[in-house]
């Protein structure tokens, strides 16, 4: 059989334990590679002698045995670039990586390839050149690390909090990147447990933050932070550190009243959906409001309030939501301005009242 089934023997690389047999039927070729050269050989041998009709019986042909655990190439589950020459460009990345690291390669935009890794626990790209990131990147359902440390990026989307991230995700770094803003979605990746956000260009951090309730590492130090979202107070972190960033001296004798009188229907009605928990959704909702009633604002007494308020910033000091506080200034301060709503002048008034009396 084997006489007239093999067509053609390719053996230049056979000193590289290498070899291909080229069959008639079926018509396929048998690769080996990473052989004993010396089995390889006879093997080839006693498969030429056959091709020419010849007895194989005189070959030392040695019996078959199990493939050791060593000699077999288990499927690689990490890969660490740190260059751009290192990068591969022609050859595919292993669909078991599970760790993947590409540092340092100049990349301006994350790689398809690597968007197929449906197996990627952790994935390093930070140091690169990249300005976007691709709405598929949260088809990564398994990716639980993603550094993005000292990129381009101007943005985090929305559709990226709102995929398969929302329940892996647990430690993200944004740091050293040019976002001034988080989508009102960043809030909905609710598995976070480590969060750096340093030494970009940030106005503020999302308003509900505080629905992060696995948070226990954030850190925002050197952007551009006015004040904290009232919500903050709901974290409980182990470390925080929002040193170097531009707060304002909070004074709750200057409100910023936007109150309404009469309130509106539309701040009537939203106060009740929120106040009675009333359900809604974007099939009984325009959209647009679906997102006010998302960021209504919560009075100190516990009522709603959506566009008619008032608001002041009031001091927090931050070991009150974290064990570990980095100073938040050279002046060895751990307190910052934290921003405080009211629906109605009653709830200001009394609110004030107790300011002045433990001023006093």
């Amino acid at each position: 059989q084997v006489q007239h089934n093999v067509e053609r023997l390719f053996t230049r690389f056979v000193e590289e334990g290498k070899a291909t047999v080229r069959l008639r039927e079926p018509a396929v070729d048998l690769c080996l590679s990473k052989a004993n050269v010396i089995n390889l050989k006879t093997f080839l041998s006693a498969v030429r002698l056959a091709h020419q009709g010849s007895d194989t019986g005189v070959l030392p042909l040695s019996p078959l045995v199990p493939a050791k655990n060593s000699d077999v190439e288990r499927p690689k589950t990490k890969m660490i670039i740190t260059s751009r020459r290192d990068y591969p460009l022609t050859k595919s990345f292993p669909f078991s990586l599970e760790h993947l690291q590409a540092s340092y390669c100049k990349l301006a935009r994350v790689d398809s390839r690597v968007l197929c890794l449906r197996k990627l626990r952790k994935l390093d790209l930070s140091h690169n050149h990249i300005k976007q990131l691709p709405a598929t990147l949260g088809d990564l359902v398994c990716l639980q690390e993603l550094d993005l440390h000292d990129n381009h990026l101007e943005a985090f989307s929305g559709a990226l909090c709102s995929s398969g991230l929302q329940k892996s995700l647990q430690v993200l770094d944004l740091s050293q990147n040019q976002i001034r803003a988080l989508p009102l979605e960043f809030c909905q990746l609710r598995g976070l447990v480590q969060l750096r956000l340093d030494d970009n260009a940030l106005l503020r951090l999302p308003c509900r933050i505080g629905q992060l309730s696995r948070l226990r590492c954030l850190s925002a130090a050197r952007n551009k932070l006015p004040f904290l979202p009232c919500d903050f107070r709901k974290l409980s972190l182990d470390n925080l550190d929002l040193f170097g960033n531009p707060f304002e001296q909070p004074n709750p004798l200057v409100p910023n009243i936007q109150l309404k009188i009469p309130s509106t229907l539309l701040e009537c009605a939203a106060r009740a959906t929120i106040n009675h928990r009333i359900p809604y959704s974007r099939h009984l909702l325009p959209s647009h409001l679906c997102k006010d009633l998302e960021v209504a604002k919560t009075c100190r007494c516990g009522s709603a309030c959506l566009s008619s308020f008032i608001q002041i910033t009031v001091t927090m000091n931050l070991h009150h939501v974290a064990h570990t506080v980095v100073l938040v200034d050279n002046m060895g301060g751990t307190e910052a301005p934290v921003l405080c709503y009211f629906c109605s002048l009653d709830c200001y008034s009394q609110f004030l009242d107790r300011h002045l009396q433990s001023s006093g």
